[in-house]
């Protein structure tokens, strides 16, 4: 894979940047959007597909990005495809300061030192050029705006940034209430990256961590499905079976 364009980690993490603040918005639910982002674009790359629910290593030949080639390489070595949301809910320590500080090395964003409580050391990232955000922007809002179905990369960046609820950071307030709808809907034009969005939201709402059950008993069923709803505002995506320190910026 060619450095020559940015990838969808680096892109998500740019859009939650905060470029008044230096801070990123969602902290926690994009370090899950950000190891979501990488499947995606391993897909992308043809390394990986969709099988069903679950995540399947079809080309393990290296990328050339050494993150990327991290989570490859870790995937392979589970030897047989794994669940999309136990994927994400695994433990990615360092993940989102390991893509702020490649963003530093390539000068776009710059570290800022100081303090939390006038004790605590951290350190904030301003964007270098807001020029190159915008651009990551306009893809969104062109895509909200004039309904054409967009591509499969801009697609699951709408998934993705949906998924870790960035939708209120990028369209505030009730004007932004319909563009925030758009946004969410635009999850159904790209499979793989529908699929690794509900993974997340299935992570943040506990769902990959619960056992399956038996069937309730008849009498118990409507009680327990209104206990089990499906997590709110999310499009349902069928994927294609066989398609296949210091505190930092919060």
């Amino acid at each position: 894979m060619g450095r020559s364009r940015r990838t969808l980690p680096e892109e998500l993490l740019l859009l939650a940047l905060d470029p008044a603040t230096g801070t990123t918005a969602q902290p926690q639910s994009l370090d899950l959007g950000l190891a979501g982002a990488q499947l995606v674009e391993l897909a992308l790359a043809g390394r990986i597909a969709p099988d069903g629910d679950r995540i399947a290593v079809v080309v393990p030949r290296p990328t050339g990005d050494p993150t990327l080639d991290c989570a490859l390489e870790l995937l392979r070595r589970r030897g047989a495809p794994v669940r999309a949301v136990h994927w994400i809910g695994g433990p990615r320590l360092g993940l989102r300061q390991t893509y702020l500080s490649h963003l530093e090395r390539c000068g776009m964003v710059h570290a800022v030192a100081g303090q939390m409580c006038g004790v605590l050391p951290t350190t904030r990232y301003q964007a270098t050029d807001n020029a190159i955000s915008r651009e990551i922007r306009a893809r969104l809002d062109s895509a909200i705006r004039t309904g054409v179905p967009p591509d499969p990369r801009t697609a699951a960046l709408a998934a993705l940034a949906h998924a870790v609820g960035l939708g209120k950071h990028l369209y505030p307030g009730n004007e932004g209430r319909s563009s925030r709808s758009r946004l969410r809907d635009l999850i159904r034009h790209d499979p793989m990256g529908g699929l690794v969005a509900h993974a997340v939201m299935d992570v943040q709402n506990g769902v990959g961590a619960q056992p399956r059950r038996s069937p309730a008993p008849a009498g118990r069923q409507a009680a327990a499905g209104a206990r089990t709803a499906e997590p709110a505002r999310a499009v349902p995506v069928q994927p294609h079976r066989g398609t296949m320190a210091r505190a930092v910026a919060h």
